[in-house]
């Protein structure tokens, strides 16, 4: 039942947060959304103690912030590649994905993929790797060098 409720807790501040209107007709489409999203979450029995969102509560934010970062940065990267196509170099890498749970790894996907010039082309939520298309030389070798894999593994509590 925690989990249930943590999760209700989650969507509503999310809910809030974007929607920006505050209408009595628009609370009650957001609250029926919330409830059928939270038993869609019980039927498909697809929340547990793995997949708890309160225990991400205080790190969520603060990874958010530093994925806003890496975007922008990657944004920047990719646009001065447009203006000079001679750094344009695609490439596909295998990453290990180390990452402790099954959202984890695909939190570090969704991540990889988030992030301009690079794309998650295969991942293996029960294994070990992570194939990813990657545009520029220097995207490929930031995701080799770990720091994104190690701030999901902090996101998830294990660093």
């Amino acid at each position: 039942m925690r989990y249930f409720v943590s999760l209700a807790v989650v969507l509503t501040i999310l809910w809030l947060g974007l929607s920006g209107v505050y209408k009595p007709l628009l609370f009650a489409l957001g609250a029926a959304s919330i409830v059928l999203v939270v038993w869609l979450t019980e039927r498909m029995e697809v929340l547990g103690a793995e997949h708890d969102p309160a225990t991400l509560s205080w790190r969520l934010p603060i990874y958010w912030g530093w994925l806003v970062w890496q975007v922008v940065k990657s944004n920047i990267a990719v646009a001065r590649a447009v203006l000079d196509p001679r750094r344009v170099q695609p490439t596909l890498i295998e990453l290990p994905a180390d990452q402790r749970t099954r959202v984890g790894r695909v939190t570090y996907g969704n991540s990889i993929t988030l992030t301009p010039g690079t794309v998650t082309t295969r991942l293996e939520t029960d294994g070990d790797g992570i194939q990813v298309h990657a545009l520029l030389p220097e995207a490929a070798e930031d995701l080799r060098q770990g720091e994104m894999a190690r701030w999901v593994r902090w996101l998830e509590g294990n660093e």
